[in-house]
């Protein structure tokens, strides 16, 4: 368990919209959650947080607590969708564990409509919806202009999350062109992939004038760099 937070930390949020002493010890609950778990979410993609805890019952008689209760939630638990908190008064024995539903949503491109294998995507294709972050298994784009232009390898259905494993900026047998930098020095090449990528992928291309297999990185839907 964490050192315990006291009441006082949440006071005045506790007690916003709140009638008895059950509803303010469950806001300041909330409180004492959405604090703790703050650092655990994703900076670069800013996931959004939603935080229920469940009414604790009126049929359990809460002290009078000469000083501020205390919180306590394991660590080990902060990355779950159900946790329990650990409410107690320090100058008697009594506590009670209050439950809370953790829900982190992501804001993210997701697909305007069914859409058929191979169609190049843009953006009257596309919309934003926020999506449990439980349903992504591969990387999210949370732009439009991220994905305008990719091709899609499957058909996928209405609001279903656009994520990196279902798109190729470059696909395998695309006719690309091949930049190849040294220094200040660019020289430019016609090749074909042999590989799927999206931007920022290494895949492997072949130069059409050499017949040579080079490693080069994706750069948009039509170029991919190498870096000599």
């Amino acid at each position: 368990m964490t050192t315990g937070i006291t009441l006082a930390h949440f006071s005045a949020i506790a007690q916003q919209n709140a009638t008895t002493e059950h509803e303010r010890l469950t806001n300041a609950v909330k409180a004492f959650l959405k604090t703790r778990l703050a650092p655990t979410q994703a900076n670069d993609l800013a996931d959004n947080l939603s935080v229920e805890v469940t009414p604790i019952d009126s049929r359990i008689k809460i002290p009078q607590c000469t000083v501020p209760f205390s919180f306590d939630v394991d660590p080990a638990t902060l990355q779950q969708s159900y946790l329990n908190v650990r409410v107690s008064c320090d100058s008697n024995s009594w506590y009670l564990f209050s439950s809370a539903k953790v829900t982190r949503t992501r804001t993210i491109v997701v697909t305007a409509s069914m859409i058929s294998p191979d169609t190049v995507l843009s953006a009257s294709h596309l919309s934003l919806a926020e999506v449990d972050i439980k349903q992504l298994r591969h990387t999210p784009f949370t732009s439009l202009q991220d994905v305008v232009g990719a091709r899609l390898k499957y058909r996928v259905r209405e609001g279903q999350p656009v994520q990196s494993n279902m798109l190729c900026f470059i696909c395998k047998g695309d006719r690309i062109t091949i930049s190849a930098r040294a220094g200040t020095m660019k020289v430019k090449t016609s090749g074909i992939a042999r590989q799927d990528g999206v931007i920022g992928d290494t895949i492997e291309v072949v130069n059409s004038s050499s017949n040579k297999s080079v490693i080069a990185e994706v750069a948009s839907t039509q170029e991919v760099v190498v870096n000599l």
